[in-house]
């Protein structure tokens, strides 16, 4: 059965990181296989996880949809189908999991651009099919997702495990994620569990946000201390994933772990 890990929040607060790190946990205790996707349209957990990307679905889904055009005038895409016969179906298919990036005990599917003008109704379906049924083939799949979960909602899948919502130490920050937290009722997905996450808190946690986060209906299972040896490794570009295990940082992720195996 596969464990379906997202994470949310908004921009900047580091959703990537944690991301990239669950699937170091992953691998490390043998969790494995893992599948990788990259929901957010800036496309960087490959460099968290140290492996290079060449094509995206966004990039698949314009390709098929130019495609789509040149061939209505022949009749084929109003039946179904693209030049030379392969379905729509087909096609997606072929080229995602041709576009799928190999790393070490893990994959990796980028979901790249957002859509442009037209109609995507259709082929968000036939893509949202098309993961989902990639996705039984691993044991777990963890989304790096954009804050406001539309990918979750319209082209990833429709069953999560555990959502783990990702704030900074601010009271702008939480009523982020507590919207964020609410949006889970309003979507088109099965969410099981949901989560908040502090990140790069920097000294004790202020009372007056305690106090918020009390009063919110998700519990708060890790806080990560504002570590500089993440910076060091974004400055020189080195993968996140490398990060030393007896990083405190990457201590927390495991404390954070356990907290989310005792929820299954």
């Amino acid at each position: 059965m596969t464990t379906f890990i997202a994470l949310a929040g908004k921009g900047g607060v580091g959703k990537t990181t944690i991301a990239g790190l669950i699937i170091k946990y992953l691998i490390q205790n043998r969790l494995t296989p893992v599948l990788a996707i990259d929901a957010d349209p800036s496309s960087n957990l490959n460099i968290v996880l140290g492996v290079e990307l060449d094509w995206t679905v966004g990039d698949i889904r314009e390709d098929m949809l130019e495609q789509v055009k040149e061939s209505l005038a022949t009749g084929g895409a109003a039946m179904g189908s693209l030049p030379g016969g392969i379905t729509k179906r087909d096609y997606l298919d072929y080229q995602i999991r041709s576009a799928i990036v190999e790393g070490s005990d893990f994959d990796l599917i980028a979901m790249g651009r957002s859509e442009g003008p037209g109609c995507y109704c259709a082929v968000n379906h036939n893509l949202r099919s098309v993961i989902d049924a990639i996705s039984k083939n691993y044991r777990y799949v963890v989304i790096d997702n954009e804050a406001g979960m539309e990918h979750l909602s319209r082209r990833t899948t429709r069953d999560v495990d555990h959502l783990i919502i990702v704030s900074d130490p601010s009271i702008r920050g939480l009523i982020a994620a507590q919207r964020i937290a609410g949006f889970r009722h309003e979507l088109d997905i099965r969410i099981h569990h949901a989560y908040l996450v502090l990140n790069r808190v920097q000294g004790e946690i202020p009372p007056d946000l305690q106090d918020f986060i009390a009063k919110m209906d998700i519990p708060l299972i890790g806080v990560f201390k504002q570590d500089d040896t993440l910076a060091e490794y974004d400055a020189i570009g080195k993968p996140l994933i490398e990060l030393s295990e007896d990083s405190p940082y990457y201590k927390e992720l495991i404390r954070m772990m356990a907290n989310l195996d005792s929820h299954q």
